[in-house]
């Protein structure tokens, strides 16, 4: 009987050395691999570094976390599971895909891991009624950060008084019109729709609307008089940044993994709200947004299943989620940190809670992306072709919609 009781055999009087060495012999030697973003390197230092530590009496582990981009995921995990990490971080868009693949194992405490987490990021790590991932963050969505220098808690409500003020002073407001993830804060409020079907793999979408009080020709004109203010800057997540830290970019459409590095640049001057309204067919229109969570996932193929679910629950638990937001002042998933009061005192996330009111979480299929940033894309150059703009807006729906 005491050969089987690990740790409490170690404690009984008597125990020598030799049997000591024994029982270390007899741990088990865990081997796990975990993917993530490459921003989060130190952070997950300290995370997994503590895992080590909380488990040290239970096994001998080799830890090794990686780099990888959080957007591609799945498709390096598709190109070999076998040799895929146990644990791995993935934008919640990605779900549907991995689990209907057999990639990613249920969650196997799911009840307790819901009565955790917020609703929404439990929703976002479920297909139907199955929970197959953890929520990591429940900020994977965007919002407005501005330069108070320039802007007053007034000015920050409509888009068009933004870039006129960026404009007088020589500066500008920056959103990405290269992707079509930002793109659809346009689209989203205007009584169009666009999502995935049934079939979890086709998208319907009728932003080409030709009827109704705003068609799809009244955005595209609209996304034109915005490309042609001189306020305005067509950016890349990057090139925004690069706009913060040299001063020609005073505001932008952002997220929450850019709030410690504009801080650092803004100091007391920045500040963060809900995405303002645009000028649409004579109206005043409320910008949407696409909402998300960061899900971590275990691969269905780890050689220590066991070990895999207990250091991606370690990774969501509420202690690392708190140090997450300290260290990346990325929005927890779980509720008690998400209460705690340095996470409420936040201007990101009052940013975000406001902005939640209109926004979706992102179901599109794989065919949604293209088409929406070629279209935009001739926007933010302002219809360089000179294409017929309903035609434009035909051949997108077509492309987004085709099987």
């Amino acid at each position: 009987m005491l050969s089987g009781c690990g740790k409490d055999y170690k404690e009984e009087p008597g125990t020598t050395k030799e049997q000591e060495k024994e029982e270390k012999a007899k741990r088990e030697q865990v081997s796990l691999t975990v993917w993530g973003a490459e921003e989060d390197t130190e952070l997950m230092k300290q995370v997994l570094e503590q895992f080590e530590q909380e488990y040290q009496d239970e096994a001998d582990f080799q830890i090794v976390y990686q780099a990888q981009g959080e957007s591609g995921c799945k498709d390096v995990l598709f190109g070999g599971l076998e040799d895929g990490a146990d644990v791995f971080t993935f934008p919640d868009d990605q779900l549907q895909a991995l689990a209907a693949a057999g990639a990613i194992e249920p969650v196997p405490d799911a009840e307790r891991i819901r009565e955790e987490h917020l609703p929404k990021a439990i929703e976002a790590a479920s297909v139907a009624d199955t929970m197959y991932a953890y929520p990591l963050t429940a900020d994977n969505g965007y919002f407005l950060f501005y330069n108070k220098e320039f802007f007053s808690d007034e000015d920050v409500l409509s888009f068009d008084r933004m870039l006129d003020i960026a404009a007088d002073n020589g500066k500008y407001v920056s959103m990405d019109w290269s992707s079509a993830w930002y793109v659809y804060a346009f689209f989203g409020n205007t009584g169009m729709e666009a999502g995935l079907n049934d079939d979890g793999i086709t998208n319907f979408c009728n932003w080409n609307l030709k009827e109704g009080e705003i068609t799809g020709v009244d955005v595209a004109r609209s996304m034109l008089d915005i490309a042609a203010n001189p306020g305005f800057s067509n950016r890349t997540d990057a090139e925004f940044m690069q706009g913060v830290m040299d001063a020609t970019v005073i505001a932008g459409i952002s997220g929450s993994w850019n709030a410690v590095a504009i801080q650092q640049a803004w100091g007391d001057n920045m500040g963060a709200a809900k995405l303002p309204v645009y000028s649409c067919a004579g109206q005043k229109v409320q910008m949407a947004s696409f909402s998300g969570c960061k899900l971590i996932g275990v691969n269905a193929y780890s050689k220590y299943p066991e070990w895999a679910q207990k250091m991606a629950e370690w990774i969501v638990s509420e202690q690392n989620q708190k140090l997450r937001f300290e260290l990346r002042g990325q929005g927890p998933s779980n509720k008690q940190a998400a209460v705690s009061e340095q996470v409420q005192q936040s201007p990101v996330i009052s940013a975000l809670l406001a902005q939640s009111e209109y926004s979706h979480l992102q179901r599109v299929g794989g065919k949604f992306w293209e088409p929406v940033e070629t279209f935009a894309g001739n926007m933010a150059l302002g219809n360089e072709s000179g294409e017929d703009l309903q035609k434009q807006l035909d051949r997108m729906v077509e492309k987004v919609t085709s099987r």
